[in-house]
């Protein structure tokens, strides 16, 4: 079996334009995915949103959605990416997601992806706990969202070790950005960097195929 690590940010918007390829390597039964949050944007002190980083922001999403054809809504631009009260923080989302890892693996892609459309397509704020937990409720995925409300101890220490997992690979495998694939298929790791995602739109079948030739 090949075992496919998934190196992200939730608040990355690259991530997002890779969602596609990320279910689809889910699906495929030859391979198990596991999903490994960074924290690259997980951070007390994040910045406010302003007006350069929206431009910014918006210009690459253009970018993201012209190359993947991924959505950016005109409601994401216009609610999430004015509001200058909000820190660009991912770690709210982060710790979601190890919620869902904790109760239900199987369905940490499915939040993921639930998680960015409500973002860029939905114009929800994804750094709000709150909002985060009416998702998960939604999908549902009930036991997640009850604690990622409770923010238990056990589920804050599981979110910081799966954080120093990813930063552990990322030095061993000079990885220099997200979104990140490692693939080991018995016999060693080997990375596919986001170019290498973008460029293979049948990337999960191939890997899935014969994943020594990708």
């Amino acid at each position: 079996m090949t075992r496919i690590t998934y190196l992200f940010d939730p608040l990355c918007g690259w991530c997002y334009g890779a969602s596609a390829t990320i279910k689809a390597l889910g699906a495929q039964p030859e391979l198990t995915v596991e999903l490994l949050p960074t924290g690259l944007f997980s951070n007390a002190s994040a910045p406010l949103m302003n007006d350069d980083f929206a431009a910014y922001a918006w210009a690459n999403d253009r970018r993201i959605a012209k190359l993947t054809g991924q959505p950016f809504s005109d409601t994401y631009r216009d609610k999430v990416l004015t509001d200058q009260a909000t820190r660009f923080d991912s770690g709210p989302a982060t710790l979601a997601l190890t919620a869902v890892a904790l109760t239900e693996p199987a369905q940490e892609i499915a939040a993921l992806r639930a998680i960015q459309t409500a973002r860029y397509v939905d114009g929800r704020d994804i750094t709000d706990s709150s909002v985060l937990a009416q998702i998960l409720a939604d999908l549902p995925l009930a036991e997640a969202a009850e604690r990622l409300a409770a923010a238990d101890p056990e589920l804050l220490t599981a979110n910081r070790a799966r954080i120093s997992r990813a930063k552990a690979l990322i030095g061993r495998l000079g990885v220099d950005g997200v979104p990140a694939l490692v693939v080991n298929d018995g016999h060693g790791e080997r990375l596919i960097r986001g170019a290498g995602i973008f460029a293979n739109p049948n990337l999960a079948a191939k890997l899935a195929a014969a994943p020594a030739a990708v």
